[in-house]
C-alpha cells in the first residue's frame, strides 16, 4: 500500500491552519488557528462517514462504530496544538495517521467488531498556558478546573476567557473517565536521532522515561574581582561549574538510557569585575527505570553536598518534577512487533526519551506507541522532517495494530 502521498497532502492541509510567516506552524490552545484546525478535521471526519463529536474542553473524536462490541472502543490519535513556530509533524502526524488508518481499514475490511475512534486532542505542549497534556488529562478524568482557572497567557488572556471564546467549557468533574475505552495507540515522530542513526523506519516503544527536574541554587559571596585573592573567594560559579562537570561525567559513566542535562544557568550579579555571589542552574535527569532515577538522585545529592562544602557555599536543591517511568502495554507491544516482523518492516524496540499523551493514558488503559524517524533528530522547529516513505511505514504499523485490536475477537 502506498500511503505517503495521502499522508503528506493531509499534513500540508492541516498545517495550513496556523502557518507561521517565519516558517512552520504556531497553533496554540483555543487560538483562532486552533479552532480552524479542529473545524477542518471535523469536516474531514464527517466526509469519511465517521460519527463526530467534541467533548466539553475541545478534544475532537471521530468514530467508526463497532458491530459486535459497541461498548468497547480502540482509540488512536495525538495532539493538535504546537509550540511557537513548530514543525509539521509533532502531534499532527499522529492525528493524520489515525484518520488514514481508519479510512484504509474501513475500505478494506468494513465495519470493525469494536468501535475504532480517532482523536485530535486539544493540547499537550503547554505552549500558551503553563499547563501541559490538558487534552489527555481531561479524557482520563484527572484534569481539574482549579489547576487552570486562574492562569493567563503571556498576553494576559485568562485561560477561562480563551476557552469560552473558542466555544468550550470545563468538563463535569463529577463524571469519571469513559468506561468504553479499551486501548490507546499513538503514532508520533521520534523527536530524536536514534531511528535515523540506526537506519530504522519504525520504532516500537516499550516505555516512556521517568523525569526528575531540579533547580539548584548556590550562595557564596559577591566580592571585588581584583582585590579578592583566589584562596579567599566563595565563588558560586566556580562551585556550580564543578558540580555540573561531575554530574554530567557521572551520567556518562552510567550510560544509556540515563541522560542528564543542565539547560539553564543564572548568575548574580553577572558583572564582569565581580566574583559571583549566587548561581542557579537547572538539572533534568531521565531514565526508564524508577530505581535507577532514585539511585542517581542520591548520587548527585552527594556530589552537590560535597562540592558545596569544599567551596564554602550554601546549597538549596529544589526537585520540582518527579514523574515515574511509564511502561507500555506488553500485549500491544507484542502485536506491533509481530506485525513488523511478519510484514518486513525495518523496526527497532526502543524507549521514548520525551513525554507524550500516552503516558497519561497508560496508567488507565492498555497503551502503546509507534515512532518514525526525525531527520537529524530535529523537532519543535520548522526544519522538522520525516521522509514520506517512513511516514507511510509508520501508518502501516498503525493499521496492523488497530486491525488486531478492533477487528479480531
Amino acid at each position: 500500500m502506498d500511503l505517503s502521498k495521502d499522508i503528506v497532502n493531509m499534513l500540508e492541509m492541516l498545517g495550513s491552519h496556523g502557518k507561521d510567516p517565519a516558517g512552520g506552524i504556531t497553533r496554540f490552545l483555543y487560538s483562532e488557528e486552533w479552532v480552524e484546525a479542529q473545524k477542518y478535521l471535523e469536516r474531514e471526519m464527517e466526509n469519511e462517514g465517521l460519527d463526530v463529536s467534541f467533548d466539553a474542553i475541545g478534544n475532537l473524536f471521530g468514530t467508526l462504530k463497532g458491530s459486535k462490541f459497541p461498548e468497547e472502543t480502540v482509540l488512536s490519535g495525538s495532539h493538535v496544538d504546537t509550540v511557537r513556530n513548530g514543525g509539521y509533524y509533532d502531534g499532527q502526524y499522529g492525528i493524520v495517521a489515525a484518520f488514514i488508518a481508519i479510512k484504509y481499514l474501513k475500505e478494506k475490511y468494513g465495519q470493525p467488531l469494536r468501535n475504532l475512534e480517532m482523536v485530535s486532542m486539544a493540547e499537550e505542549e503547554g505552549s500558551r498556558f503553563p499547563y501541559g497534556l490538558w487534552g489527555s488529562k481531561n479524557i482520563v478524568g484527572i484534569a481539574k478546573k482549579a489547576d487552570v482557572e486562574k492562569m493567563e497567557d503571556s498576553d494576559g488572556v485568562p485561560f477561562v476567557n480563551a476557552m469560552t471564546r473558542a466555544g468550550f467549557a470545563f468538563r463535569d468533574e463529577e463524571v469519571g473517565m469513559r468506561d468504553d475505552l479499551k486501548a490507546f495507540v499513538e503514532l508520533h515522530v521520534e523527536q530524536g536521532n536514534v531511528l535515523e542513526s540506526e537506519k530504522k523506519s519504525v520504532g516500537v516503544v516499550h516505555s516512556i522515561v521517568g523525569q526528575r527536574r531540579f533547580n539548584i541554587e548556590l550562595t557564596g559571596q559577591a566580592n571585588h574581582a581584583g582585590t579578592t585573592p583566589m584562596g579567599y573567594r566563595k565563588d558560586a560559579v566556580y562551585a556550580a561549574s564543578q558540580m555540573i562537570y561531575e554530574i554530567i561525567s557521572a551520567a556518562r559513566v552510567h550510560g544509556d538510557p540515563l541522560v542528564a542535562t543542565v539547560g539553564e544557568i543564572d548568575v548574580t550579579p553577572n558583572v564582569v569585575n565581580v566574583v559571583p555571589g549566587k548561581a542557579l542552574f537547572s538539572l533534568d535527569i531521565r531514565h526508564t527505570d524508577k530505581d535507577a532515577l532514585v539511585s542517581f538522585t542520591d548520587e548527585l545529592n552527594e556530589i552537590l553536598s560535597k562540592t558545596a562544602k569544599v567551596h564554602g557555599v550554601t546549597l538549596d536543591v529544589n526537585m520540582w518534577m518527579d514523574e515515574d517511568p511509564v511502561p507500555m502495554d506488553q500485549e500491544i507491544v507484542d502485536i506491533m512487533e509481530g506485525y513488523c516482523k511478519e510484514n518486513g518492516l525495518n523496526y527497532k524496540l526502543m524507549h521514548s526519551g520525551a513525554g507524550h499523551d500516552s503516558q497519561i493514558f497508560a496508567p488507565q488503559i492498555p497503551t502503546a506507541m509507534l515512532f518514525v524517524p526525525s531527520r537529524d533528530g530535529i523537532s519543535h522547529n520548522p526544519a522538522e522532517f520525516t521522509e514520506p516513505a517512513d511516514l507511510a511505514e509508520g501508518v502501516k504499523a498503525l493499521i496492523g495494530t488497530l486491525y488486531e485490536l478492533a477487528y479480531k475477537e
